[in-house]
């Protein structure tokens, strides 16, 4: 039986921030020197005038709600999870839950239409290539991202960055998750209601950060993200929703590659017991073979080299192999000893 996760009340504090906002229309120099900021400084910003399309973000709202409105026997079809297809309360393969459901996919027609094809209910054509459309613009909106960011770090090759991204073989996702919230009618209910009293958080998805080099978040206008402050862990900063918006998340890779001047932001999502939430997320991944090392314009006698080279397919292994808030990064720095390894691996 998966019971329902719920963080009990500690030291964390919630603190309204005003994080970082940034217009994409703005001249370019000085958009890319507010990304390097933002990513130094919290490893998260968000973007507007972004260039996408509202029909296509709406058109991927609809789909995602109609799949997620099927009766639970239908979604199944799109299941289990491998890791990818439909899931529902189980995080990876080590014991983490959260209230939500979810569909995961490789970035590519083939992986969602393969997994949708099954649900005689749905138009697994129509479904496939509005995810498609979605997918194409995420690539695109992500390599500019990406090549910004590379002149912002005046990089000599501002491509090294998206060249990842731009390999045939890269491992990026997509994904769907959908939070319920209390009051949705038995089929849809995913969550066991907490008492009056009770005033633990309920978690739809964990602390954790994302191992990938970047992430491209959207949601519908229904709060629960929420990102740790680099500065204090007990801190959590509410991130208030904007679906007009992006939500740009700096990963482990990307953390590694810049050897620890971006920062991979760890953050979570929590349920509000009187709104469904809905979220799309677009995971910039390498292929399996890249090699992921710190860059040499990154490493100075005043910076050394903090991480060992490791390729994706390495760094995948080790995080399927951990708990969902594991800093997994840490096992991947120079000085990380055995004796740190083991007792990570224990939690």
């Amino acid at each position: 039986m998966v019971t329902t996760t719920l963080i009990p009340e500690s030291k964390e504090r919630m603190v309204l921030s005003d994080l970082p906002v940034i217009d994409l229309s703005g001249k370019r120099d000085k958009v890319r020197k507010l990304m390097v900021k933002a990513c130094e400084e919290f490893g998260f910003f968000k973007v507007i005038n972004h260039g996408v399309p509202k029909e296509i973000i709406d058109n991927v709202e609809k789909e995602s709600k109609e799949f997620f409105s099927l009766p639970s026997a239908e979604k199944q079809k799109a299941g289990p999870p491998n890791p990818l297809g439909y899931g529902s309360k189980k995080i990876g393969f080590n014991g983490d839950t959260g209230d939500l459901e979810y569909l995961l996919f490789h970035a590519n027609p083939t992986s969602i239409y393969d997994r949708i094809r099954n649900i005689s209910s749905k138009d697994s054509n129509r479904f496939s290539s509005v995810l498609s459309d979605y997918v194409d613009l995420m690539k695109e909106l992500a390599c500019d991202l990406l090549e910004l960011l590379g002149e912002g770090l005046g990089l000599e090759d501002k491509k090294t960055f998206s060249k990842f991204l731009k390999d045939s073989q890269n491992d990026s996702l997509i994904r769907l998750n959908h939070y319920p919230s209390c009051d949705s009618d038995a089929d849809q209910r995913l969550s066991i209601m907490k008492s009056k009293d009770d005033k633990s958080l309920r978690v739809g998805f964990g602390e954790h950060s994302d191992p990938q080099i970047l992430t491209i978040l959207r949601s519908n206008n229904v709060e629960g993200l929420q990102i740790q402050s680099p500065l204090d862990g007990n801190v959590w900063i509410p991130v208030k929703s904007d679906p007009s918006a992006f939500f740009i998340n700096v990963g482990d890779a990307l953390q590694a590659m810049t050897n620890g001047r971006f920062v991979s932001v760890r953050h979570r999502a929590i349920v509000t017991a009187q709104k469904s939430r809905l979220s799309t997320m677009f995971f910039v991944a390498p292929s399996l073979q890249a090699c992921i090392s710190p860059l040499p314009e990154m490493v100075t006698p005043e910076n050394p080299q903090k991480y060992r080279s490791y390729t994706w397919a390495e760094y995948k292994k080790t995080m399927y192999s951990l708990r969902l808030a594991s800093n997994r990064l840490e096992l991947f720095k120079l000085d990380c000893n055995k004796e740190s390894m083991d007792l990570m691996r224990k939690f």
